[in-house]
């Protein structure tokens, strides 16, 4: 059979059946359920063996993607308009998942119960000052989004080494947050199941932190695919998609850092941990 015969003969990617949804939906539900019995004791192994997994299956799920992208060459114009509306799907679904948290937020802020005095900040609550370490953070994801942003042109106007220095740069800023934010929780003076204002708070602020990790291993991933000469300026979704959540990111935090910390720890008033 000759060759024109076997090559499809339209512009989509049928994928082959691959293992790593399957795989990755139980390493996070393991992941999950490790964070649940970490929370409630000293039973970490299940936390890092979920982690472990989740780590597994993107470095191998990548690997199977970079390969369909630059050795199959399957990624057609029409294929990448397909990702960039599910990765436009993807970011809806992650602002709904952090809807429900600030929902959870502004119920018990603006509606105080008896329960906890009828005043927010409950009174044995002593909040972070927000303009500490709070908009320490906010400037360090703000500069972030204008490197990669940088990153992300010089890509365009095939620049590799302004290209690759601005990636850098973007994932040492997201190193430094998250480092920031694990100094911010050694010294909280308030624990997860202190109450209604300490879960709120860790609940958003802890998926946050952990999307940008999750954001700077994406974004690492492409300094090595960029490294690698994988991108092109007419051919590089895979930066986009990760810019986009870095982006993404960006955005959440501002609310986080406006109505959690700013408003809803009552707007720098007297009792902030300084």
């Amino acid at each position: 059979m000759s060759e024109s015969h076997v090559a499809p003969k339209h512009p989509y990617h049928l994928v082959e059946p691959s293992p790593w949804p399957i795989v990755g939906a139980f390493s996070a539900g393991l992941a999950f359920v490790g964070a649940v019995l970490y929370l409630h004791g000293d039973r970490w192994p299940v936390l890092i063996l979920g982690i472990l997994a989740i780590l597994a299956v993107m470095a191998f799920w990548f690997r199977d993607v970079v390969r369909e992208a630059t050795v199959e060459r399957q990624h057609t114009g029409i294929v990448q308009i397909g990702f960039r509306y599910g990765m436009a799907l993807f970011i809806a679904s992650e602002v709904m998942f952090f809807a429900a948290f600030f929902w959870a937020f502004f119920n018990a802020s603006l509606f105080p119960s008896a329960a906890i005095g009828g005043v927010w900040p409950p009174k044995n609550i002593h909040p972070f000052y927000p303009f500490a370490i709070p908009f320490l953070n906010t400037l360090v994801l703000l500069l972030s989004g204008t490197t990669v942003t940088w990153a992300h042109h010089d890509l365009i106007e095939n620049n590799r080494q302004g290209m690759l220095r601005g990636l850098a740069i973007t994932i040492f800023l997201g190193l430094c947050f998250t480092s920031l934010q694990v100094y911010e929780y050694s010294h909280a003076a308030f624990h997860f199941t202190g109450g209604i204002y300490p879960s709120t708070f860790f609940m958003a602020t802890g998926f946050h932190g952990f999307h940008v990790i999750v954001g700077t291993i994406f974004l690492s991933a492409m300094f090595i695919r960029a490294w690698l000469g994988h991108f092109r300026p007419e051919h590089h979704f895979g930066f986009e998609a990760a810019s986009w959540y870095w982006h993404f990111v960006d955005v959440v935090w501002l609310f986080l850092f406006t109505f959690i910390y700013w408003w809803g720890g009552g707007a720098g008033g007297a009792g902030f941990v300084r």
